[in-house]
């Protein structure tokens, strides 16, 4: 009764504050059925198009957390295993807590000769460092024609760099790694690596490749924006949805963001489109980033509960 209860405070949580954001942005709901419905046929190319490159920003992802396994002192994956065991964690997002997809990865991982630590540190740092790249892109819709907007996206660009040399401080200073690492491994319980990789370049490296995974998401729901026939520039579209992401991830009560994130790129898309509209895009980016992320995770999910019944077989 008690965990049914939290579910229910969830929800009405979400439901309450993403009413809050509608609202404030004067999204009426009735007119929704106002808008003209061929409006919405895309572009069956372009979404396509945005369909394989976010396919290809959550495939680089899980190999950007392979390698970090091995920068951590872990083994080497190959690419294919580290893209399969994190699609399959992936679906942990969509439980709320945010901690599913990292303790999911960590348990897939042990079956690779991963140890639990280091897998669960490449996560949480990878999360981090993710979040942190989404941030960084996210501020360039600070920069739109709102003077008020501009004046905070500075402050935010600031704060957002402050951090950024901060963690890269923590990854590629060897004594501060070396550090961390020890408190991580301590808090673990768990027994650091002889081959534990610290200083050099590991942090730069990862910032770059997460700058980069993030370019992609962005682009990729910049053509599912132009698949709907409006033409506007990258900058006007594509970091709206990065910061709106980093609002729902930060929405820890929100399961994947649910409901925040729509609302938030709402009111980052108010200079491009109408309220109402940013609201339907926002509701088809939501299916859209679920039908991608999901379909190849049922592939996965299948192929390893196959796996798994044949090794059972023969033992």
């Amino acid at each position: 009764m008690k965990r049914v209860g939290v579910r229910l405070l969830q929800l009405a949580l979400t439901l309450v504050v993403t009413w809050v954001i509608l609202d404030r942005v004067g999204v009426d709901l009735a007119s929704l059925k106002v808008l003209d419905p061929t409006e919405w046929t895309p572009n069956l190319l372009l979404l396509s198009a945005s369909c394989i490159v976010l396919l290809v920003g959550y495939f680089l992802s899980a190999a950007i957390w392979g390698r970090m396994v091995h920068d951590l002192g872990g083994p080497t994956l190959p690419v294919w295993t580290s893209i399969r065991l994190f699609m399959l964690a992936n679906l942990g997002r969509y439980v709320p807590g945010k901690v599913w997809q990292i303790v999911g990865l960590a348990y897939l991982a042990k079956a690779e000769g991963v140890s639990g630590g280091v897998a669960t540190g490449a996560a949480v740092l990878g999360q981090g460092i993710a979040i942190l790249a989404a941030s960084l892109l996210g501020v360039g819709t600070l920069f739109g024609p709102n003077e008020i907007w501009r004046r905070f996206g500075w402050v935010a660009l600031v704060g957002a760099l402050t951090v950024a040399a901060v963690i890269i401080a923590l990854v590629t200073v060897p004594s501060f790694f070396q550090r961390l690492a020890g408190i991580w491994f301590r808090l673990t319980r768990t027994e650091p690596p002889d081959n534990l990789e610290g200083g050099g370049s590991p942090g730069l490296r990862w910032l770059a490749l997460y700058l980069l995974n993030w370019g992609i998401y962005a682009t990729a729901f910049w053509l599912l924006f132009l698949s709907f026939g409006e033409w506007k520039t990258f900058m006007q579209v594509g970091p709206a949805f990065a910061a709106a992401y980093v609002a729902g991830y930060l929405a820890v009560f929100a399961p994947a963001g649910a409901g925040i994130r729509e609302g938030v790129l709402v009111v980052l898309l108010q200079p491009t489109m109408s309220n109402e509209a940013a609201l339907v895009l926002a509701l088809v980016a939501r299916l859209w980033t679920i039908a991608v992320e999901l379909v190849p995770a049922a592939v996965f999910a299948l192929m390893h509960a196959r796996s798994s019944s044949r090794e059972q077989a023969v033992t």
